[in-house]
């Protein structure tokens, strides 16, 4: 059953939800490429003026071109590919969006954006030509009230919430929990679009500060958390698309616990006197499945205080560890200083670990080119790695009850209830008293 326009809206904790209709209710999350803000910003820039056969040309033609999974086509060069693949009016349109875009908006991928404008309205069809209409001047002006009706439509308010409650989580942790939002009110219904319409979705909130991404942890942010707050309405009929208040509430405030409680864990940490705290690190080395992790002593250490094994693809390599605990900011000379370290231990890389910050001489020198590789972990990613393995804090899970949309909507969709067989005969009268 196909998704036909947006026909209406309803009013929800004070804006404006324009929503998707289907034959059988509301239906939202609906983008199937979701792109980023700033690529649709672009797009509706450059795509002003043009004439919409000429987009859907451009687009067609590229998908004429797009291989096979045995024989894949790059396209991760459009200075070379558009004028060796495109010709004609598709190779100026698709040469205007890539230098138009800053040679950001890469034309191979420009059906993400026309998926996403077109039923949303944020362009507008004059004559055959795409035209920017209010909607459109709203988007570039990052107009919230419109920001927030685009975020309800493509399911936002319900990443975010995952994604609170869970901070910091992978995107498998809250895979599950949106597959099933997406079983409820979208016509997404497969393993594959599960995951790739949760991946899209959190790459774009990402860049626009809601969430942070740290390796493949993702958080949500003071300014996510603000933004979830403002779609917390009250109405009954709205908890599909946003989270009730009480809900938001939760999330905010275990992220101001879970705030406090970093804060707290790393003044903790600080506590420890500098030998306790090699040992707090080769505790967390062990959790992180490093092998034959023995702090070094005192004397004779050339700096080096961890020294452990870890498997380094099918090889088992020698890592040197040197423990900072202090807040203040690492200079080049300590990188220098453990690199040089190295052959004392027949050791082929390095890391520095400290509570503080790495100056920006430390970190060009730990990556130099031809030199031997030296990882630098601060204080913010130190915590992050304590809490991924567990290691001086522990996660507490919080239970929160949800009506089962998913399990409604496959069991008693109007569909299959009006098709039910109707009872007859016997059968009918016995249980005409029931």
């Amino acid at each position: 059953m196909s998704v036909t326009k947006i026909i209406g809206s309803d009013e929800i904790g004070g804006i404006k939800e324009a929503v998707y209709r289907s034959g059988i209710g509301t239906k939202i999350v609906q983008a199937p490429l979701y792109p980023l803000y700033s690529d649709v910003a672009h797009a509706i820039r450059l795509m002003d003026g043009e004439p919409v056969q000429r987009v859907r040309d451009l687009i067609s033609n590229i998908a004429n071109q797009m291989g096979t999974p045995q024989n894949p086509v790059d396209w991760s060069d459009p200075d070379t590919w558009i004028g060796e693949r495109l010709s004609g009016e598709s190779e100026t349109l698709a040469r205007k969006i890539w230098d138009g875009s800053g040679k950001t908006l890469n034309p191979r991928y420009l059906n993400g954006c026309y998926l996403f404008i077109n039923p949303l309205h944020l362009l507008e069809k004059d004559a055959g030509v795409y035209r920017i209409g209010e909607r459109g001047r709203r988007f570039l002006d990052n107009d919230e009230v419109l920001f927030r009706e685009l975020d309800v439509i493509e399911g936002i308010p319900k990443l975010l919430s995952l994604v609170a409650e869970r901070s910091p989580c992978k995107r498998g942790d809250i895979l599950p929990a949106w597959s099933d939002y997406l079983k409820a009110v979208s016509l997404f219904s497969t393993p594959k679009t599960f995951t790739d319409t949760l991946r899209r979705r959190l790459v774009s909130v990402a860049e626009r500060g809601l969430i942070t991404r740290e390796g493949n942890f993702y958080a949500i942010t003071d300014a996510g958390l603000q933004w979830l707050k403002g779609f917390s309405g009250k109405a009954e009929s709205t908890t599909v698309a946003a989270p009730s208040s009480k809900r938001t509430t939760v999330a905010e405030a275990a992220h101001a616990h879970n705030e406090e409680q970093l804060t707290a864990f790393r003044e903790r940490l600080m506590q420890l006197d500098p030998a306790q705290f090699e040992h707090f690190i080769k505790e967390l080395l062990d959790a992180m499945d490093y092998e034959d992790v023995r702090v070094t002593k005192v004397s004779g250490d050339k700096g080096v205080d961890v020294v452990a094994r870890v498997q380094f693809g099918i090889t088992e390599i020698t890592e040197v560890v040197q423990v900072k605990r202090t807040e203040n900011t690492i200079t080049r000379p300590k990188v220098d200083e453990l690199r040089g370290a190295l052959p004392y231990f027949k050791a082929i890389r390095g890391t520095i670990i400290s509570l503080g910050s790495f100056a920006k001489g430390a970190q060009e020198g730990a990556l130099f080119v031809g030199a031997a590789p030296i990882t630098l972990i601060d204080g913010k990613r130190l915590l992050d790695l304590c809490i991924k393995h567990q290691v001086g804090v522990k996660r507490r899970p919080v239970e929160i009850y949800e009506i089962d949309e998913a399990f409604f909507a496959e069991k008693f969709t109007r569909d299959e209830v009006e098709g039910a067989a109707p009872v007859t005969g016997d059968l009918a009268e016995e249980g005409a008293d029931v």
